[in-house]
């Protein structure tokens, strides 16, 4: 598609959402309305870049044709939280939580384990196959963390495998304590801000901490957060999934581009949110495969408080990669719209990652494209469980027909 300056047009899309802001009012409600709704519509893209949007009656000529056939086209979802390197397997985990076991962090110990072990080319391989089930179910762009290494060289050893798939990675060396420091976890700390920073951050865009009961403290996560920061690392933060920890404050206080799962948030949190660029990434996966309480996207919403969705694609606590799947618990248990969950798994995965050239089908954008098995972006939600995926183009390129 595209290639060698053509241009492609795509025609018949029965509804196109684009996430413009410049065509918001098209529709009744305010959620509809951020979707920048275009019936009847086409866009035309050259050289991996929408250069035209429109109603099918102005559309262009154009080197090439492709026709939709009135099915719905989206913008290619933004996975802003994904955990993609590691070996193993936590099923029997999974398992035991279904049969009562509550979820506990210590659990990603068990990857570590298992990443450590493994070589470079099976974590490739695993690695290739994750990205593969991404795009199938629609994602284009996607931000990997470390984590499961916890040492120097095996979490330098993750990053550069993440930077040969995206290049949104996140130095994620503060997830957990390894065994070997349980006796002294500022000593591991000190590593972390030191020897494996200095490894890590050639190879990172941002800077992460697990910011809870069982991991680390405020004050430990702010010192992780402040190091990366300081070597030129945006910041990001898990805070809030397992009770309040000041995370959300912090995330604020530091200017975080993103902070992720706010299951626990307390009224203050909220307005500091609300107040803030911080966005707000909700992991509803998590919930569904730990059995814990759901995050509250309306109180978020409603305070407005910019939320993203994303997948936490983990072998512990989320093992899935699919945003449709979010989506539908988003809609069905988080209070949501179906309007508001696909802006949040779109735009709002673009804002988590400060990025206005994804989430978005304008022109001048990356031609990352959605073609949905649907008339409609709410079958995202009204069928869920049902592949809807029918075409993805990344960059102009076509990667799942």
């Amino acid at each position: 598609m595209s290639v060698g300056g053509r241009s492609t047009l795509i025609s018949g899309i029965g509804q196109l959402v684009t996430n413009d802001p410049d065509r918001a009012g098209i529709g009744e409600e305010a959620d509809v309305r951020s979707l920048g709704l275009i019936p009847d519509a086409a866009l035309v893209v050259m050289d991996g870049e929408v250069v035209w949007v429109g109603s099918s009656g102005s559309a262009p000529a154009a080197d090439d044709v492709v026709d939709v056939d009135g099915s719905a086209v989206i913008p290619g979802f933004v996975d802003s939280h994904t955990h993609l390197v590691f070996a193993g397997d936590r099923s029997a985990e999974f398992e035991a939580r279904m049969c009562g076991q509550a979820y506990a962090a210590g659990g990603i110990r068990a990857t570590v384990r298992a990443t450590r072990a493994a070589t470079d080319a099976e974590l490739r391989d695993r690695l290739a196959g994750f990205v593969a089930e991404l795009h199938r179910q629609g994602t284009t762009s996607f931000e990997i963390k470390s984590g499961y290494g916890l040492t120097v060289a095996s979490e330098r050893r993750l990053v550069e495998l993440a930077t040969e798939v995206t290049g949104e990675v996140t130095f994620l060396g503060a997830h957990v304590v390894p065994e070997e420091f349980a006796a002294d976890v500022d000593a591991y700390v000190d590593l972390v801000v030191g020897e494996m920073l200095d490894a890590c951050a050639p190879y990172s865009r941002w800077i992460d901490a697990f910011c809870e009961s069982g991991a680390f403290s405020v004050e430990q996560s702010r010192r992780v957060l402040e190091a990366g920061a300081a070597r030129g690392l945006g910041v990001r933060l898990h805070a809030g999934q397992l009770g309040p920890s000041g995370g959300a404050a912090l995330a604020v206080e530091l200017g975080a581009a993103s902070v992720d799962h706010c299951t626990f948030l307390t009224d203050t949190d909220v307005e500091l949110l609300a107040n803030s660029d911080t966005v707000a990434t909700l992991l509803p996966g998590a919930e569904f495969s730990t059995r814990q309480p759901y995050p509250d996207a309306r109180r978020l919403i409603d305070a407005g408080v910019t939320v993203a969705l994303s997948s936490d694609c983990n072998p512990g606590s989320s093992f899935t990669s699919s945003l449709p799947f979010c989506i539908a618990i988003a809609v069905r248990e988080l209070g949501m719209t179906p309007a508001e969950a696909v802006w949040s798994a779109t735009a709002g995965g673009a804002r988590a990652l400060r990025r206005s050239d994804v989430g978005t089908i304008r022109v001048g954008a990356r031609a990352d494209l959605v073609q949905l098995d649907a008339p409609s972006f709410v079958h995202l939600a009204y069928r869920p469980g049902v592949p809807l995926v029918r075409r993805v183009w990344k960059g102009g390129r076509l990667l799942v027909a």
